[in-house]
């Protein structure tokens, strides 16, 4: 039996030593295996249901366990989303193990915070890591013409080399962009022409020009990307977007749900997106824009802070990582178009390697197989080797490459410790969830049969009650403070009084002239901070 021995190596962050003599792709689940997870953690007795959204163009389920105890509805509630992009199966991973976690493990932590968790988004482009023909897919089942040329999926990838991958090819040309990477000519990168490079090689996917336009893998078997179909900055006419934003079921299905979830505060997408290790920045500019492409100023300051908590709890540390968000995807919706507090990590990322002169690579590749050999794993490259290819005649054509999905997920081995942390930072997260509560409560008699009751409500949190893009959206629901007596019997207040927002930490004073005797109760909050009750005698 393989035997793979982890260990963390101080001073590098997560970085696992990991002895194989290959990265098998079979390591991760596959989508029964996880509907069988799925299926026990929600199994009788747990505080986990199980439901389906939809099923996709391929027949497949889009889950959504709800964890919780009580009224759920009512009670604070982040979600956590995996498989954003079906080529990042650890994603798909670390969903399902927080869910896992969660019911096993942390089950006080549902007394007053509501989970949804939503294990795989893309769950046709998922099933290409098992498939016989193995490629970073990201787009499902729709059948879907790409180039507009009247013919479906007719210039897909093509298996040159029949080794049941899809890598890269490249073809020798004094025309070609390309050039190989001097410490490591293994890897492929364009020519800078400014520094007088001169490139070697065009580049392309590994596949044919079926229709003869000169283009290659540019019509792929495969549909709409999820992580490409939102409403924010939707890429209209781009590849894998769709014709339109939210076009494809499982879009179409998951928006449709969150929109009745009026109690979610907070959003963790698992995705090649990150503000988690490094806060995104503010930009005045297009924050004072009409159509709001910064996340607000204050808002940006409740990222840097949950990012502090993050990288405190996580403790690899994110290497050449530069994407904060591409148009078209769910992270940046969950914050710009639907108003809550949005957080996205990939989760793992190629550990920093140094080579013998001490630097550091410049290149990712290069970095990432440089890593890859210090770790024993042998399989993650496939070596440039001659094909006959019928559309370049004379020419050499050589097939090589990262192999697929080993760039974007560590070894199956890994995925536990990695999870583990992910786990307890989102629990951090939900601790500090707004808390509605009563304090400094006076009541005096006036005379008269007459009564001012006097308190603060104060939100018991280091995150307000709404981020600020959701109080400019005016789509989360006000905090609503009720008193339950006749409004005949109110002199002075108000019956029912909507508060727009409470920052950290930050109170409000009410106060209220009732008549008559007796008790009244007091109830303040909102779906997404909880509530707060006080009984107060008369």
């Amino acid at each position: 039996m393989k035997k793979m021995y982890l260990s963390l190596v101080a001073g590098a962050g997560m970085l696992f030593s990991v002895h194989s003599t290959t990265l098998a792709q079979g390591d991760y689940p596959t989508l029964s295996q996880v509907t069988q997870r799925l299926q026990a953690i929600s199994g009788s007795g747990s505080a986990a249901k199980l439901s389906s959204l939809t099923k996709t163009e391929g027949g497949k389920d889009i889950w959504v366990l709800k964890i919780g105890k009580g009224d759920m509805d009512n009670k604070p509630a982040i979600a956590v989303v995996g498989g954003a992009e079906g080529f990042h199966v650890l994603s798909v991973e670390l969903a399902v193990q927080f869910a896992e976690r969660l019911v096993k493990e942390h089950s006080q932590i549902l007394e007053r915070t509501t989970f949804y968790v939503f294990p795989n988004m893309s769950p046709d482009a998922y099933e290409q890591y098992h498939a016989s023909l193995k490629y970073e897919r990201r787009g499902n089942a729709s059948n879907v013409d790409h180039d507009r040329d009247g013919r479906v999926s007719e210039d897909g990838y093509e298996d040159l080399n029949k080794d049941g991958l899809i890598t890269l090819m490249r073809v020798e040309s004094p025309m070609g962009d390309y050039m190989t990477l001097s410490s490591d000519e293994r890897v492929m990168v364009k020519a800078d022409r400014s520094k007088g490079e001169k490139g070697a090689y065009m580049v392309f996917p590994e596949s044919r020009d079926n229709d003869k336009d000169g283009k290659f893998g540019e019509d792929l078997r495969e549909g709409i990307a999820f992580n490409r179909n939102m409403t924010y900055k939707f890429p209209i006419f781009t590849p894998l977007a769709g014709e339109y934003a939210v076009s494809e079921k499982e879009s179409r299905a998951l928006l449709d749900y969150l929109f009745d979830q009026w109690n979610i505060y907070a959003f963790v997408t698992f995705s090649p997106a990150n503000n988690l290790s490094a806060p995104l920045k503010y930009n005045a500019a297009d924050a004072r824009k009409r159509i709001i492409t910064s996340m607000l100023e204050k808002d940006v300051a409740i990222n840097s802070m949950v990012s502090g908590i993050y990288n405190k709890t996580v403790s690899q540390k994110a290497y050449n990582q530069t994407n904060q968000g591409t148009d078209g995807d769910f992270f940046q919706w969950a914050y710009f178009h639907f108003g809550r507090l949005s957080f996205s990590t990939p989760g793992w990322w190629v550990p920093e390697v140094k080579g013998e002169d001490g630097k550091s690579y410049s290149n990712t590749e290069a970095n990432f197989l440089a890593w890859a050999s210090g770790q024993g794993l042998n399989d993650v490259f496939v070596p440039w080797a001659s094909v006959n290819h019928p559309d370049f005649p004379g020419q050499k054509v050589e097939v090589g490459g990262i192999r697929p999905f080993a760039l974007h997920n560590p070894p199956y081995a890994m995925v536990n410790e990695i999870a583990k942390e992910h786990t307890d930072f989102i629990i951090q997260l939900a601790e500090i969830s707004p808390k509605m509560e009563f304090h400094n409560l006076k009541t005096e008699k006036l005379g008269n049969g007459l009564t001012r009751i006097s308190v603060d409500l104060f939100n018991n949190s280091p995150l307000p009650t709404h981020s600020d893009m959701g109080e400019k959206s005016r789509w989360l629901r006000k905090v609503r403070v009720d008193i339950n007596r006749d409004a005949k019997d109110i002199i002075s207040g108000d019956k029912i009084k909507l508060i727009n927002k409470l920052g950290a930490y930050e109170n409000v004073s009410l106060s209220w002239i009732v008549k008559g005797s007796g008790s009244v109760d007091l109830k303040a909050g909102a779906a997404h901070t909880g509530f707060a009750t006080l009984n107060v005698r008369l």
